[in-house]
Protein backbone atom coordinates (compact mmCIF):
# COMPACT_ATOMS: atom_id res chain seq x y z
CA UNK A 1 0.00 0.00 0.00
CA UNK A 2 1.23 3.50 -0.83
CA UNK A 3 0.27 6.92 0.48
CA UNK A 4 1.20 10.40 -0.82
CA UNK A 5 0.20 13.89 0.28
CA UNK A 6 0.10 17.12 -1.72
CA UNK A 7 -1.17 20.58 -0.82
CA UNK A 8 -3.50 23.01 -2.53
CA UNK A 9 -6.06 25.74 -1.74
CA UNK A 10 -9.84 25.87 -1.95
CA UNK A 11 -11.85 29.03 -2.54
CA UNK A 12 -14.36 30.30 0.03
CA UNK A 13 -15.22 33.93 -0.58
CA UNK A 14 -11.94 35.82 -0.55
CA UNK A 15 -10.36 33.19 1.66
CA UNK A 16 -8.18 30.35 0.39
CA UNK A 17 -8.21 27.62 3.07
CA UNK A 18 -5.63 24.88 2.85
CA UNK A 19 -6.68 21.54 1.35
CA UNK A 20 -4.60 18.44 1.93
CA UNK A 21 -4.83 15.94 -0.94
CA UNK A 22 -4.22 12.43 0.35
CA UNK A 23 -3.84 9.67 -2.25
CA UNK A 24 -3.90 6.04 -1.17
CA UNK A 25 -3.22 3.07 -3.45
CA UNK A 26 -4.37 -0.36 -2.33
CA UNK A 27 -4.88 -3.80 -3.82
CA UNK A 28 -8.21 -4.60 -5.45
CA UNK A 29 -10.10 -4.05 -8.65
CA UNK A 30 -9.15 -0.81 -10.47
CA UNK A 31 -11.30 1.96 -9.06
CA UNK A 32 -10.89 5.67 -8.25
CA UNK A 33 -12.91 7.36 -5.50
CA UNK A 34 -12.75 11.02 -4.46
CA UNK A 35 -14.03 11.84 -0.97
CA UNK A 36 -14.09 15.05 1.05
CA UNK A 37 -17.23 16.86 -0.15
CA UNK A 38 -16.27 17.20 -3.83
CA UNK A 39 -18.73 18.85 -6.18
CA UNK A 40 -19.44 17.87 -9.78
CA UNK A 41 -16.38 19.51 -11.38
CA UNK A 42 -14.10 17.91 -8.77
CA UNK A 43 -15.65 14.46 -9.24
CA UNK A 44 -15.05 14.78 -12.98
CA UNK A 45 -11.36 15.45 -12.38
CA UNK A 46 -10.67 11.70 -12.23
CA UNK A 47 -11.34 11.46 -15.96
CA UNK A 48 -9.26 14.56 -16.76
CA UNK A 49 -6.40 13.30 -14.58
CA UNK A 50 -6.47 9.81 -16.13
CA UNK A 51 -6.34 11.25 -19.64
CA UNK A 52 -3.59 13.75 -18.73
CA UNK A 53 -1.39 11.07 -17.15
CA UNK A 54 -1.77 8.62 -20.01
CA UNK A 55 -1.19 11.25 -22.71
CA UNK A 56 1.90 12.44 -20.81
CA UNK A 57 3.32 8.88 -21.00
CA UNK A 58 2.89 8.19 -17.27
CA UNK A 59 1.51 4.95 -15.92
CA UNK A 60 -1.98 5.22 -14.46
CA UNK A 61 -2.08 2.69 -11.56
CA UNK A 62 -4.50 -0.18 -12.17
CA UNK A 63 -5.28 -0.40 -8.47
CA UNK A 64 -7.85 0.87 -6.04
CA UNK A 65 -7.20 4.61 -5.65
CA UNK A 66 -8.77 6.61 -2.83
CA UNK A 67 -8.34 10.40 -2.88
CA UNK A 68 -9.27 12.32 0.26
CA UNK A 69 -9.61 16.11 0.12
CA UNK A 70 -9.23 17.28 3.72
CA UNK A 71 -10.83 18.90 5.63
CA UNK A 72 -13.80 16.73 4.77
CA UNK A 73 -16.47 19.32 5.73
CA UNK A 74 -15.13 22.04 3.38
CA UNK A 75 -16.92 22.09 -0.01
CA UNK A 76 -14.55 21.80 -2.97
CA UNK A 77 -15.43 23.09 -6.41
CA UNK A 78 -13.81 23.74 -9.78
CA UNK A 79 -10.92 22.23 -11.66
CA UNK A 80 -8.22 23.74 -9.43
CA UNK A 81 -7.58 20.34 -7.75
CA UNK A 82 -6.59 18.50 -10.94
CA UNK A 83 -2.87 19.16 -10.68
CA UNK A 84 -2.42 18.23 -6.98
CA UNK A 85 -4.53 15.08 -7.50
CA UNK A 86 -2.41 14.02 -10.49
CA UNK A 87 0.83 14.64 -8.59
CA UNK A 88 -0.51 12.73 -5.59
CA UNK A 89 -1.22 9.71 -7.81
CA UNK A 90 2.26 9.94 -9.37
CA UNK A 91 3.91 10.21 -5.96
CA UNK A 92 1.89 7.33 -4.50
CA UNK A 93 2.93 5.17 -7.47
CA UNK A 94 6.61 6.19 -7.07
CA UNK A 95 6.79 8.10 -10.36
CA UNK A 96 7.79 11.32 -8.56
CA UNK A 97 9.42 11.58 -5.10
CA UNK A 98 6.92 11.81 -2.24
CA UNK A 99 9.22 14.09 -0.24
CA UNK A 100 9.37 16.59 -3.12
CA UNK A 101 5.73 17.57 -2.60
CA UNK A 102 6.17 18.81 0.98
CA UNK A 103 7.32 22.35 0.25
CA UNK A 104 4.91 23.12 -2.58
CA UNK A 105 1.28 23.99 -3.14
CA UNK A 106 -0.32 23.29 -6.51
CA UNK A 107 -3.17 24.88 -8.43
CA UNK A 108 -4.27 24.14 -11.96
CA UNK A 109 -6.81 22.47 -14.21
CA UNK A 110 -5.52 19.74 -16.49
CA UNK A 111 -6.35 19.34 -20.14
CA UNK A 112 -6.47 15.79 -21.47
CA UNK A 113 -3.13 16.49 -23.14
CA UNK A 114 -1.54 17.35 -19.79
CA UNK A 115 -1.43 21.09 -20.40
CA UNK A 116 -2.26 23.36 -17.48
CA UNK A 117 -5.24 25.68 -17.78
CA UNK A 118 -5.79 28.79 -15.63
CA UNK A 119 -8.10 28.80 -12.63
CA UNK A 120 -9.88 31.51 -10.70
CA UNK A 121 -8.83 32.87 -7.31
CA UNK A 122 -5.06 32.48 -7.59
CA UNK A 123 -4.22 35.72 -5.77
CA UNK A 124 -5.78 34.73 -2.40
CA UNK A 125 -4.03 31.36 -2.71
CA UNK A 126 -0.68 33.09 -3.27
CA UNK A 127 -1.23 35.16 -0.12
CA UNK A 128 -1.93 32.09 1.99
CA UNK A 129 0.93 30.10 0.46
CA UNK A 130 3.27 32.94 1.43
CA UNK A 131 2.00 32.80 5.02
CA UNK A 132 2.45 29.02 5.05
CA UNK A 133 6.04 29.35 3.78
CA UNK A 134 5.46 27.16 0.73
CA UNK A 135 6.13 27.69 -2.97
CA UNK A 136 3.04 27.91 -5.15
CA UNK A 137 3.01 26.23 -8.57
CA UNK A 138 0.44 27.69 -10.97
CA UNK A 139 -0.35 27.65 -14.70
CA UNK A 140 1.58 30.15 -16.80
CA UNK A 141 -1.62 32.11 -17.48
CA UNK A 142 -2.00 32.75 -13.72
CA UNK A 143 1.67 33.40 -13.00
CA UNK A 144 1.65 37.18 -13.52
CA UNK A 145 -1.32 37.56 -11.19
CA UNK A 146 0.12 35.38 -8.42
CA UNK A 147 3.51 37.14 -8.60
CA UNK A 148 1.87 40.45 -7.66
CA UNK A 149 1.96 39.31 -4.03
CA UNK A 150 5.17 40.70 -2.57
CA UNK A 151 7.28 37.99 -0.97
CA UNK A 152 5.34 35.09 -2.48
CA UNK A 153 7.37 32.29 -4.11
CA UNK A 154 5.57 31.36 -7.32
CA UNK A 155 6.61 28.96 -10.06
CA UNK A 156 4.98 28.91 -13.51
CA UNK A 157 4.30 25.75 -15.52
CA UNK A 158 2.53 25.12 -18.79
CA UNK A 159 2.41 21.31 -18.72
CA UNK A 160 2.25 18.46 -16.23
CA UNK A 161 5.56 17.14 -17.59
CA UNK A 162 7.30 20.39 -16.63
CA UNK A 163 6.06 20.11 -13.03
CA UNK A 164 7.22 16.50 -12.79
CA UNK A 165 10.63 17.35 -14.29
CA UNK A 166 11.02 20.02 -11.62
CA UNK A 167 10.03 17.66 -8.79
CA UNK A 168 12.43 15.02 -10.10
CA UNK A 169 15.27 17.57 -10.15
CA UNK A 170 15.70 17.40 -13.92
CA UNK A 171 14.64 20.87 -15.12
CA UNK A 172 13.70 23.65 -12.66
CA UNK A 173 10.55 25.65 -13.31
CA UNK A 174 10.96 29.39 -13.91
CA UNK A 175 9.98 31.83 -11.19
CA UNK A 176 6.86 33.78 -11.99
CA UNK A 177 7.37 37.48 -12.63
CA UNK A 178 4.71 40.14 -12.17
CA UNK A 179 3.51 41.51 -15.48
CA UNK A 180 5.26 44.68 -16.54
CA UNK A 181 2.34 47.03 -17.05
CA UNK A 182 2.56 50.31 -18.81
CA UNK A 183 0.99 53.05 -16.76
CA UNK A 184 -2.23 54.05 -18.42
CA UNK A 185 -2.84 57.78 -18.17
CA UNK A 186 -6.26 58.74 -16.87
CA UNK A 187 -8.24 60.32 -19.66
CA UNK A 188 -10.68 61.90 -17.21
CA UNK A 189 -9.24 65.20 -16.01
CA UNK A 190 -11.00 67.54 -13.62
CA UNK A 191 -10.03 70.50 -15.79
CA UNK A 192 -12.49 69.28 -18.42
CA UNK A 193 -15.45 70.16 -16.19
CA UNK A 194 -16.66 73.70 -16.90
CA UNK A 195 -17.87 75.81 -14.03
CA UNK A 196 -19.38 74.08 -10.96
CA UNK A 197 -16.80 75.33 -8.42
CA UNK A 198 -19.08 74.31 -5.54
CA UNK A 199 -19.34 70.76 -6.86
CA UNK A 200 -15.59 70.53 -7.45
CA UNK A 201 -14.99 71.65 -3.89
CA UNK A 202 -17.40 68.97 -2.64
CA UNK A 203 -15.61 66.35 -4.75
CA UNK A 204 -12.26 67.32 -3.22
CA UNK A 205 -13.72 67.07 0.28
CA UNK A 206 -15.19 63.67 -0.54
CA UNK A 207 -11.82 62.43 -1.82
CA UNK A 208 -9.91 63.93 1.12
CA UNK A 209 -11.99 62.26 3.81
CA UNK A 210 -13.41 59.22 2.02
CA UNK A 211 -16.97 60.59 2.20
CA UNK A 212 -20.03 59.63 0.15
CA UNK A 213 -21.56 62.21 -2.19
CA UNK A 214 -24.94 62.81 -3.82
CA UNK A 215 -25.22 65.33 -6.68
CA UNK A 216 -28.63 66.77 -7.56
CA UNK A 217 -29.10 68.75 -10.73
CA UNK A 218 -30.71 69.00 -14.17
CA UNK A 219 -29.44 66.88 -17.07
CA UNK A 220 -26.15 68.00 -18.59
CA UNK A 221 -24.75 69.86 -15.59
CA UNK A 222 -21.66 67.63 -15.24
CA UNK A 223 -22.72 65.13 -12.57
CA UNK A 224 -21.46 62.07 -14.43
CA UNK A 225 -18.30 63.88 -15.53
CA UNK A 226 -17.43 64.74 -11.94
CA UNK A 227 -18.10 61.22 -10.71
CA UNK A 228 -15.84 59.72 -13.38
CA UNK A 229 -13.03 62.02 -12.26
CA UNK A 230 -13.10 61.06 -8.59
CA UNK A 231 -10.70 58.06 -8.95
CA UNK A 232 -8.19 60.40 -10.59
CA UNK A 233 -7.92 62.60 -7.49
CA UNK A 234 -7.89 59.82 -4.90
CA UNK A 235 -4.56 58.87 -3.28
CA UNK A 236 -2.68 55.93 -4.85
CA UNK A 237 -3.54 52.51 -3.49
CA UNK A 238 -1.24 51.03 -0.88
CA UNK A 239 0.20 47.54 -1.37
CA UNK A 240 -2.33 46.11 1.08
CA UNK A 241 -5.28 47.83 -0.61
CA UNK A 242 -4.13 46.72 -4.06
CA UNK A 243 -3.85 43.08 -2.97
CA UNK A 244 -7.28 43.16 -1.27
CA UNK A 245 -8.93 44.63 -4.36
CA UNK A 246 -7.16 42.29 -6.76
CA UNK A 247 -8.10 39.28 -4.62
CA UNK A 248 -11.81 40.14 -4.89
CA UNK A 249 -11.61 40.56 -8.65
CA UNK A 250 -9.59 37.35 -8.89
CA UNK A 251 -12.48 35.26 -7.51
CA UNK A 252 -15.18 37.06 -9.50
CA UNK A 253 -16.66 35.74 -12.72
CA UNK A 254 -14.86 38.40 -14.76
CA UNK A 255 -11.44 37.61 -13.24
CA UNK A 256 -8.59 39.98 -12.45
CA UNK A 257 -7.05 42.16 -15.14
CA UNK A 258 -3.37 42.75 -14.27
CA UNK A 259 -3.54 46.10 -16.10
CA UNK A 260 -5.83 47.27 -13.29
CA UNK A 261 -3.14 46.67 -10.64
CA UNK A 262 -3.05 49.59 -8.18
CA UNK A 263 -5.85 51.37 -10.04
CA UNK A 264 -8.82 52.17 -7.87
CA UNK A 265 -11.92 50.43 -9.21
CA UNK A 266 -14.80 52.48 -10.58
CA UNK A 267 -18.05 50.56 -10.79
CA UNK A 268 -21.16 52.03 -12.38
CA UNK A 269 -24.03 49.50 -12.40
CA UNK A 270 -27.12 50.28 -14.48
CA UNK A 271 -30.26 51.27 -12.59
CA UNK A 272 -31.92 47.99 -13.66
CA UNK A 273 -29.40 46.02 -11.56
CA UNK A 274 -30.87 43.67 -8.96
CA UNK A 275 -30.02 43.47 -5.30
CA UNK A 276 -28.05 40.26 -5.89
CA UNK A 277 -26.02 42.01 -8.60
CA UNK A 278 -25.00 44.66 -6.06
CA UNK A 279 -24.50 42.46 -3.02
CA UNK A 280 -23.34 39.27 -4.69
CA UNK A 281 -24.67 35.77 -4.21
CA UNK A 282 -25.33 32.49 -5.94
CA UNK A 283 -25.17 28.94 -4.66
CA UNK A 284 -21.40 29.43 -4.61
CA UNK A 285 -21.26 33.05 -3.38
CA UNK A 286 -19.51 35.47 -5.69
CA UNK A 287 -18.81 39.16 -4.98
CA UNK A 288 -21.23 41.75 -6.34
CA UNK A 289 -20.75 45.34 -7.48
CA UNK A 290 -20.40 46.57 -3.88
CA UNK A 291 -17.41 44.33 -3.18
CA UNK A 292 -15.92 44.83 -6.64
CA UNK A 293 -15.78 48.54 -5.74
CA UNK A 294 -13.75 47.80 -2.58
CA UNK A 295 -11.11 50.52 -2.03
CA UNK A 296 -12.61 52.41 -4.97
CA UNK A 297 -15.73 54.18 -6.15
CA UNK A 298 -19.25 53.00 -6.89
CA UNK A 299 -21.27 55.45 -8.96
CA UNK A 300 -25.05 55.16 -9.08
CA UNK A 301 -26.45 57.38 -11.81
CA UNK A 302 -30.17 58.21 -11.85
CA UNK A 303 -30.39 57.11 -8.21
CA UNK A 304 -34.21 57.26 -7.81
CA UNK A 305 -34.62 55.00 -10.86
CA UNK A 306 -33.12 52.08 -8.92
CA UNK A 307 -35.62 49.81 -7.24
CA UNK A 308 -36.03 50.97 -3.65
CA UNK A 309 -35.35 47.48 -2.28
CA UNK A 310 -32.11 47.39 -4.27
CA UNK A 311 -30.96 50.70 -2.78
CA UNK A 312 -31.70 49.52 0.74
CA UNK A 313 -29.00 46.84 0.45
CA UNK A 314 -26.44 49.67 0.47
CA UNK A 315 -27.27 50.72 4.01
CA UNK A 316 -25.41 48.00 5.90
CA UNK A 317 -22.15 47.95 3.88
CA UNK A 318 -21.97 51.76 4.05
CA UNK A 319 -21.75 51.37 7.84
CA UNK A 320 -19.92 48.08 8.30
CA UNK A 321 -17.72 48.05 5.13
CA UNK A 322 -18.40 44.35 4.59
CA UNK A 323 -20.96 42.01 3.04
CA UNK A 324 -21.96 38.66 4.55
CA UNK A 325 -23.79 36.29 2.19
CA UNK A 326 -25.47 33.37 3.92
CA UNK A 327 -26.68 30.24 2.19
CA UNK A 328 -28.04 27.00 3.60
CA UNK A 329 -24.75 25.18 3.08
CA UNK A 330 -22.22 27.95 3.56
CA UNK A 331 -21.49 31.57 4.43
CA UNK A 332 -19.12 33.96 2.67
CA UNK A 333 -17.89 37.38 3.76
CA UNK A 334 -16.58 39.97 1.33
CA UNK A 335 -14.98 43.33 2.16
CA UNK A 336 -16.91 46.36 0.90
CA UNK A 337 -15.22 49.62 1.82
CA UNK A 338 -16.16 51.89 -1.07
CA UNK A 339 -17.02 55.51 -1.75
CA UNK A 340 -20.59 55.93 -2.89
CA UNK A 341 -21.12 58.64 -5.49
CA UNK A 342 -24.68 59.12 -6.72
CA UNK A 343 -26.48 61.48 -9.06
CA UNK A 344 -30.13 62.33 -9.51
CA UNK A 345 -32.39 64.87 -11.18
CA UNK A 346 -34.29 67.35 -8.99
CA UNK A 347 -37.66 66.14 -10.32
CA UNK A 348 -39.10 63.49 -12.68
CA UNK A 349 -38.60 65.60 -15.80
CA UNK A 350 -35.23 66.86 -14.57
CA UNK A 351 -35.79 70.59 -15.10
CA UNK A 352 -36.98 71.84 -11.71
CA UNK A 353 -35.66 75.37 -11.24
CA UNK A 354 -34.76 75.72 -14.90
CA UNK A 355 -34.68 79.44 -15.82
CA UNK A 356 -36.49 78.65 -19.06
CA UNK A 357 -39.43 77.26 -17.11
CA UNK A 358 -39.48 73.88 -18.81
CA UNK A 359 -40.50 71.96 -15.66
CA UNK A 360 -44.21 71.12 -15.36
CA UNK A 361 -43.96 68.64 -12.47
CA UNK A 362 -46.45 69.11 -9.66
CA UNK A 363 -45.33 69.21 -6.01
CA UNK A 364 -46.87 65.77 -5.50
CA UNK A 365 -44.91 64.32 -8.41
CA UNK A 366 -41.69 65.82 -7.07
CA UNK A 367 -42.41 64.46 -3.61
CA UNK A 368 -43.14 60.96 -4.92
CA UNK A 369 -39.95 61.07 -7.00
CA UNK A 370 -37.75 62.02 -4.06
CA UNK A 371 -39.51 59.66 -1.67
CA UNK A 372 -38.06 56.75 -3.65
CA UNK A 373 -34.95 57.40 -1.57
CA UNK A 374 -35.46 56.36 2.03
CA UNK A 375 -34.46 58.56 4.93
CA UNK A 376 -32.05 55.97 6.39
CA UNK A 377 -30.17 55.78 3.07
CA UNK A 378 -29.92 59.57 2.68
CA UNK A 379 -28.78 59.75 6.28
CA UNK A 380 -25.72 57.73 5.33
CA UNK A 381 -24.67 60.05 2.49
CA UNK A 382 -22.28 62.67 3.86
CA UNK A 383 -22.48 65.33 1.14
CA UNK A 384 -25.67 66.27 -0.69
CA UNK A 385 -25.14 69.12 -3.13
CA UNK A 386 -27.21 70.89 -5.76
CA UNK A 387 -25.68 71.48 -9.17
CA UNK A 388 -27.45 74.23 -11.11
CA UNK A 389 -26.97 74.68 -14.83
CA UNK A 390 -23.63 76.46 -15.41
CA UNK A 391 -23.70 79.85 -17.14
CA UNK A 392 -23.22 79.77 -20.88
CA UNK A 393 -20.00 81.76 -20.53
CA UNK A 394 -18.41 78.77 -18.81
CA UNK A 395 -18.91 76.64 -21.90
CA UNK A 396 -16.89 78.86 -24.22
CA UNK A 397 -13.44 77.95 -25.53
CA UNK A 398 -13.82 74.21 -25.16
CA UNK A 399 -10.18 73.72 -26.14
CA UNK A 400 -8.93 75.96 -23.35
CA UNK A 401 -8.12 74.32 -20.02
CA UNK A 402 -10.07 75.89 -17.21
CA UNK A 403 -9.24 75.55 -13.53
CA UNK A 404 -7.14 72.98 -11.77
CA UNK A 405 -6.16 69.62 -13.19
CA UNK A 406 -6.75 66.32 -11.43
CA UNK A 407 -3.03 66.17 -10.60
CA UNK A 408 -3.21 69.51 -8.77
CA UNK A 409 -6.19 68.43 -6.69
CA UNK A 410 -4.75 64.96 -6.05
CA UNK A 411 -1.62 66.53 -4.54
CA UNK A 412 -3.77 68.39 -2.00
CA UNK A 413 -5.88 65.32 -1.32
CA UNK A 414 -2.76 63.26 -0.61
CA UNK A 415 -1.50 65.88 1.83
CA UNK A 416 -4.85 65.92 3.61
CA UNK A 417 -5.02 62.13 3.82
CA UNK A 418 -1.48 62.07 5.19
CA UNK A 419 -2.53 64.38 8.02
CA UNK A 420 -5.39 62.05 8.87
CA UNK A 421 -3.19 58.95 8.78
CA UNK A 422 -0.61 60.57 11.05
CA UNK A 423 -3.28 61.67 13.52
CA UNK A 424 -5.63 58.68 13.66
CA UNK A 425 -4.37 56.06 11.18
CA UNK A 426 -7.48 56.16 8.97
CA UNK A 427 -9.61 58.47 6.82
CA UNK A 428 -12.12 60.70 8.60
CA UNK A 429 -15.11 58.85 7.12
CA UNK A 430 -13.97 55.71 9.00
CA UNK A 431 -13.83 57.32 12.45
CA UNK A 432 -16.14 55.92 15.09
CA UNK A 433 -17.98 58.27 17.43
CA UNK A 434 -15.43 58.00 20.24
CA UNK A 435 -12.51 58.77 17.92
CA UNK A 436 -14.49 61.61 16.35
CA UNK A 437 -15.07 63.24 19.75
CA UNK A 438 -11.29 63.40 20.29
CA UNK A 439 -10.29 64.88 16.93
CA UNK A 440 -13.31 67.15 16.25
CA UNK A 441 -13.95 68.87 19.58
CA UNK A 442 -16.06 72.02 19.12
CA UNK A 443 -16.14 75.31 20.97
CA UNK A 444 -19.32 76.11 22.92
CA UNK A 445 -20.64 78.51 20.29
CA UNK A 446 -20.05 75.93 17.56
CA UNK A 447 -21.89 73.32 19.61
CA UNK A 448 -24.81 75.73 19.84
CA UNK A 449 -24.70 76.33 16.08
CA UNK A 450 -24.72 72.62 15.32
CA UNK A 451 -27.52 71.92 17.81
CA UNK A 452 -29.60 74.67 16.22
CA UNK A 453 -29.03 73.13 12.78
CA UNK A 454 -29.98 69.69 14.07
CA UNK A 455 -33.24 71.06 15.42
CA UNK A 456 -34.05 73.20 12.40
CA UNK A 457 -33.28 70.55 9.78
CA UNK A 458 -34.59 67.73 12.00
CA UNK A 459 -31.37 65.75 11.56
CA UNK A 460 -30.67 62.37 13.13
CA UNK A 461 -27.76 61.60 15.48
CA UNK A 462 -26.11 59.80 12.55
CA UNK A 463 -26.30 62.97 10.42
CA UNK A 464 -24.90 64.92 13.39
CA UNK A 465 -21.76 62.79 13.44
CA UNK A 466 -21.42 62.83 9.66
CA UNK A 467 -21.48 66.62 9.68
CA UNK A 468 -18.73 66.58 12.30
CA UNK A 469 -16.63 64.25 10.13
CA UNK A 470 -17.12 66.58 7.18
CA UNK A 471 -16.11 69.60 9.26
CA UNK A 472 -12.99 67.73 10.40
CA UNK A 473 -12.07 67.05 6.76
CA UNK A 474 -12.60 70.70 5.80
CA UNK A 475 -10.28 71.69 8.67
CA UNK A 476 -7.71 69.13 7.49
CA UNK A 477 -7.75 70.61 3.98
CA UNK A 478 -6.97 73.97 5.57
CA UNK A 479 -4.21 72.27 7.65
CA UNK A 480 -5.75 73.51 10.90
CA UNK A 481 -5.64 71.46 14.12
CA UNK A 482 -9.14 72.39 15.36
CA UNK A 483 -12.57 72.50 13.78
CA UNK A 484 -13.64 76.13 13.62
CA UNK A 485 -16.92 77.87 12.89
CA UNK A 486 -16.16 78.33 9.18
CA UNK A 487 -15.47 74.61 8.77
CA UNK A 488 -18.70 73.63 10.53
CA UNK A 489 -20.71 76.15 8.52
CA UNK A 490 -19.35 74.81 5.25
CA UNK A 491 -20.14 71.24 6.30
CA UNK A 492 -23.75 72.26 6.99
CA UNK A 493 -24.11 73.63 3.46
CA UNK A 494 -23.64 70.11 2.10
CA UNK A 495 -27.05 68.85 3.29
CA UNK A 496 -29.18 69.89 0.31
CA UNK A 497 -32.02 67.40 0.79
CA UNK A 498 -32.25 68.08 4.53
CA UNK A 499 -32.70 71.78 3.85
CA UNK A 500 -35.24 71.04 1.11
CA UNK A 501 -37.69 69.46 3.57
CA UNK A 502 -37.61 72.27 6.12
Amino acid sequence: MSLAVSYTRAQVGVEAPEVIVEVHLSNGLPYLAIVGLPEAAVKESKDRVRGALQNSQFEFPLRRITINLAPADLPKEGGRFDLPIALGILAASAQVPVQALRDYEFLGELALSGELRPVRGVLPAALQARHAGRTLVVPVANAGEAALVTGAKVLAASHLLEVCAHLNGQRPLPWAVANELERVSDEHDLADVRGQPHAKRALEIAASGGHSLLMIGPPGTGKTMLAARLPGILPPMSEEEAVETAAIHSISDQGFNPRAWRRRPFRSPHHTASGVALVGGGSHPRPGEISLAHNGVMFLDELPEFDRRVLEVLREPLESARIVISRAARQAEFPARFQLIAAMNPCPCGYLGDPNGRCHCTPDQIQRYRSRLSGPLLDRIDLQIEMPRPPKEALRAATTTEGETSADVRARVMQTRQRQLQRQGKANAQLNNRELAKVAALADRDHALLEHAIERFRLSPRAYHRILRLARTVADIAALPRVETAHLTEALTYRALDKAVV
